[in-house]
């Protein structure tokens, strides 16, 4: 039996703000973008060339989640963007205006920097050892 997570989760405020910050920052690819009715849209990105999970851009819907957005872990890094470059990957980032937290470290584990998404979400980039 085979398994992987596909697809998280991730809300969002608005859809097309979502996708301008994941496609143009962090430059991810729009792999769907449907209309489900009701203003509701199925739209998933994953950064190019990618086999791991890919995120599923989900309007907030209510108070509740609304409240959720930015935090969705209580303020701990959330997801974690590996790259086979990090010098390379951290430099485009940072000159599409990605905002990271730190400087570059390098750990045990690898070369890692935090970054925030739109929403205030802390990511990893890292590049494992």
């Amino acid at each position: 039996m085979t398994r992987s997570i596909a697809t998280i989760a991730l809300v969002v405020a608005e859809y097309d703000e979502a996708i301008a910050f994941y496609r143009d920052q962090a430059g991810f690819s729009v792999l769907s973008d449907t209309p489900m009715g009701g203003g509701k849209r199925w739209v998933v990105v994953a950064p190019p060339g990618g086999t791991g999970a890919r995120l599923l851009l989900a309007r907030a819907d209510g108070a509740e989640q609304r409240r959720a957005i930015g935090n969705q872990t209580g303020g701990r890094v959330m997801l974690f963007l590996e790259t086979d470059d990090f010098m390379r990957d951290h430099a485009a980032m940072l000159a599409r205006g990605v905002h990271f937290l730190e400087e570059p470290r390098h750990e045990p584990y690898g070369s890692v920097a935090v970054f925030e998404d739109l929403y205030g979400n802390k990511w990893d980039l890292i590049e494992p050892k």
